[in-house]
């Protein structure tokens, strides 16, 4: 588990993210480091996972010691992607700071385990959630739980979770 809790941001979103709110995504990044957070783990899905890891990549340049921590459920999460998010897979596991393999091979809660390393391991959560079930559902909802805070930036007047 992570060492660095109080410095750790997770991301969870949904896997149709189409990069709605990149900008916001990195302002909260921006925000969360000039607030002491240092290290930034995503899980690695499709969509706003892969998107947020390179957000965290592409800032480095400007804040100084920012971390970036890939949270692979299972060795080959990625032969279900396309090509294209293949390629983005690995170089995210390329670029990282480490890598994290919770499990050698695919089992029914393998993702449920991601998860819950990602709200255990972190001090806030940042979230593109548009209220729908789901693992992201399940990990704000497990989050919020325990006392940590979701900064959720999808666009709905209707959802409310800070």
């Amino acid at each position: 588990m992570n060492d660095d809790k109080a410095i750790t941001v997770s991301f969870t979103g949904h896997r149709t993210y189409g990069h709605e709110c990149d900008d916001d995504l990195a302002a909260a990044i921006e925000r969360l480091y000039c607030g002491g957070c240092r290290v930034f783990m995503t899980g690695m899905a499709v969509g706003f996972d892969l998107a947020a890891g390179e957000c965290v990549l592409s800032l480095r340049g400007r804040l100084d010691g920012i971390r970036l921590v890939c949270v692979v459920p299972f060795r080959g999460q990625e032969r279900g992607f396309s090509p294209g998010d293949r390629e983005r897979f690995d170089r995210l596991l390329r670029e990282a700071d480490s890598v994290v393999v919770l499990a050698e091979e695919y089992f029914p809660a393998v993702y449920r385990l991601r998860n819950d390393y990602l709200v255990d391991g972190a001090s806030a959560v940042v979230a593109y959630y548009d209220g729908t079930a789901g693992g992201t559902a399940y990990t704000v909802a497990r989050a919020r739980r325990s006392g940590i805070p979701v900064l959720n930036l999808y666009k709905d007047g209707q959802l409310e979770l800070f």
